[in-house]
């Protein structure tokens, strides 16, 4: 058996220390709760509340009771009802999954290199893209579509992904109301609502607003994903020395308190609901105002955050393996592998990052087939180094003495693609007369020519015409309450 490689920042002491500090500034401190439902429902629960300030403060016997009806695992399905996710928060469990980082205002041209504002036309060639990368679990509604008025872009952007992939979704919305048409949908792709409680197709984020408050939308979102068996993902997004403290230890403190307060605003409203304890920690860039979270220091906090979600039983998520980059450059490599290799070292299971620049605000399609590549060495690597017909290493080295070669050894052909990880055309690993033959081609060329690749490939998912044309119906009822006569032409 292979020793899985792993990597922790948090000694069991420090790690308890925070989550005790955490659950002191609820209980004394208290949290903001902008939902007067859920403000009642602590109070009922043995919370202190006051209705003038919204303000609750949380007894640590009710976080404690909410914590034992967290699921410690639950599992994703695709359109098609098959499982491709099993997120589990014991400790010892390593399953890390990758989904695209979301939602980006912008997207990197592939002709001009420059940022601009997507349109539909772009979302589907990247929901077909993503539909061919096999390294990348999931879809993510990653960008906005300008093309589509943006009361109906949450809802329009799942539509887009149910009709164009059979992966799973991570997604989110930007309105009650669009919760409502979303759910909709997925209940028209699994044809019952049971049968989305039994087999869910998307996680739906659901973000406290920093410091120290819960603002009514996500507030409904918790509950209304809670009601209809939809896993939610916290995010939790301190920023070290502006809405968080500058340390490391500190922002987890206050991670920790955000987190633990939507836990039990989730578990309140529905016991049982699955969650994924998550986050979007940064570490905040003083010279510029910018958010860094292709940071050192960001995904030490995403590391760090993931061993306290996993002390408590319950599955993980992470923005990680992202870059602030502005284009497909070094920068991007470093920052997205030094992620991806501290994510899947750290356990965290859903790893959000793939595709995306500029601190969340352009994704980038030819970043994401590369990204592709390093998720898949990152995965090799989590597999750690096992024997396989090895010992006894004699017979295998007196063949090499004889035939001074292995290459057409029965053990080379056995094991040389279970070994090792051979990439993409996107990873270049010619001789350079070879590269020079070939024209000298950059990453960004060659990206470029495995998007085309994708694209030709492409099979659009098995669905029936009977849920197409109601996702449609759906999606069309939802635009014209806005004032647009019909959606814009799909591919």
């Amino acid at each position: 058996m292979s020793k899985r490689p792993t990597v922790t920042f948090l000694t069991d002491e420090l790690r308890d220390r925070v989550i005790s500090e955490a659950r002191e500034i609820l209980f004394k401190t208290g949290i903001a709760i902008l939902d007067d439902q859920l403000l009642d429902l602590l109070s009922d629960h043995g919370a202190s509340v006051d209705k003038n300030t919204q303000k609750a403060c949380i007894p640590p016997d009710l976080i404690d009771k909410t914590l034992k009806t967290v699921p410690s695992d639950f599992s994703l399905f695709d359109l098609q009802g098959r499982c491709t996710h099993h997120f589990n928060g014991r400790p010892d469990a390593q399953e890390s999954y990758f989904t695209p980082a979301s939602a980006a205002l912008n997207i990197l041209d592939d002709s001009t290199g420059a940022a601009r504002e997507p349109k539909t036309a772009d979302y589907i060639r990247y929901v077909k893209v993503v539909d061919g990368l096999k390294y990348i679990a999931s879809q993510s509604t990653a960008f906005i579509p300008s093309d589509i008025d943006h009361r109906a872009a949450d809802s329009y952007r799942l539509y887009l992904s149910l009709l164009y992939s059979e992966k799973p979704v991570v997604t989110g919305t930007f309105s009650e109301d669009g919760f409502h048409v979303m759910m909709e949908m997925q209940i028209a792709a699994r044809s019952t609502e049971k049968n989305l409680k039994e087999k869910p197709l998307t996680v739906f984020s659901c973000c406290p607003t920093t410091p120290l408050k819960w603002a009514g939308r996500s507030c409904r979102d918790i509950v209304n994903c809670g009601k209809y068996g939809i896993p939610i993902e916290l995010i939790s997004m301190p920023l070290t020395g502006f809405t968080g403290p500058i340390t490391l230890v500190g922002s987890l403190v206050e991670h920790t308190a955000e987190n633990l307060c939507g836990i039990v605003l989730c578990q309140l409203s529905q016991p049982g609901a699955p969650l994924l304890y998550g986050g979007a920690p940064a570490s905040f860039d003083m010279r510029y105002g910018t958010t860094a979270l292709g940071a050192i220091e960001t995904m030490m906090m995403d590391c760090a955050y993931n061993e306290i979600g996993k002390s408590m039983g319950i599955p993980t998520q992470a923005y990680i393996a992202l870059s602030d980059s502005k284009t497909l450059d070094a920068q991007a490599g470093i920052e997205t592998s030094m992620g991806a290799v501290m994510a899947v070292l750290s356990g965290i299971n859903n790893i959000s990052g793939p595709g995306m620049l500029e601190f969340v605000n352009c994704f980038s399609l030819e970043k994401l087939v590369v990204d592709n590549q390093i998720c898949g060495m990152v995965q090799r690597m989590a597999r750690g180094i096992e024997p396989k017909e090895d010992f006894p290493a004699l017979p295998l080295f007196r063949e090499l003495v004889t035939q001074q070669n292995l290459l057409s050894s029965a053990h080379t052909r056995r094991y040389m693609k279970e070994e090792h990880f051979l990439p993409g055309k996107t990873i270049d690993r010619t001789t350079r007369t070879r590269w020079k033959n070939d024209g000298q081609s950059s990453i960004k060329s060659r990206a470029q020519a495995e998007i085309e690749q994708l694209l030709k490939d492409y099979q659009p998912p098995s669905i029936d015409d009977y849920t197409r044309k109601t996702l449609t119906a759906l999606m069309e009822k939802t635009v014209k309450q806005y004032g647009m006569d019909k959606l814009p032409p799909l591919l």
